[in-house]
């Protein structure tokens, strides 16, 4: 592999599963068929962070709907590289969904625990619709019965990085999407 430009933790990646060129063009199909599906419709977006900080951004930049967006915090990665328990939200939105449309937007659908869990706790609190919207979907570790409506690209199982995902907090500001090298999260 040759000596990628950028951050310097471009060398800790094993291979690039996604480029930063194919990102925003994805980005950009997902915010046309979006606009399509909401074009008569007030849209609440609520962004799951901090994994979904970056793909959200760059999606909401593409929307043409009246819109309001929020963030909630949700975990379940307790040693880093595996999802260890059920989700937990740890901050809560700010923002009443009762009677609203809303976009759910995260990073990874990766066991499908936190956003079932999230999804439910939107349409518990009263949401007209919910929908959501991942830029990765990992379908070999699903563990609950649990599909996005709105799906950057399906993944194989492997560890990733970039793009707003990390591996302890590190890895987010890469603009690409890449396998990190086991050396660098085993043991």
């Amino acid at each position: 592999m040759s000596s990628p430009k950028g951050p310097p933790e471009l060398k800790h990646l094993d291979h690039i599963l996604v480029s930063p060129t194919a990102i925003k063009r994805r980005v950009a199909g997902l915010g046309a068929q979006l606009n399509r599906d909401y074009a008569s419709k007030d849209l609440m977006v609520v962004a799951i962070v901090n994994g979904a900080l970056i793909f959200a951004a760059d999606l909401l930049r593409q929307l043409s709907s009246p819109l309001r967006l929020d963030c909630l915090r949700a975990s379940s990665y307790y040693d880093g590289t595996k999802a260890v328990h059920e989700p937990r939200i740890v901050d809560q939105m700010k923002l009443d969904v009762r009677g609203q449309h809303v976009l759910l937007v995260d990073d990874i659908l990766d066991t499908g625990k936190t956003l079932a869990a999230v999804a439910g706790l939107i349409k518990d609190k009263g949401a007209l619709s919910v929908k959501t919207c991942v830029l990765l979907d990992k379908k070999a570790r699903r563990a609950v019965p649990f599909e996005a409506d709105y799906v950057g690209f399906e993944i194989p199982n492997e560890f990733v990085v970039g793009y707003g995902l990390d591996f302890n907090e590190r890895y987010r500001n890469l603009p690409c999407i890449g396998v990190l090298k086991p050396k660098y999260y085993a043991g």
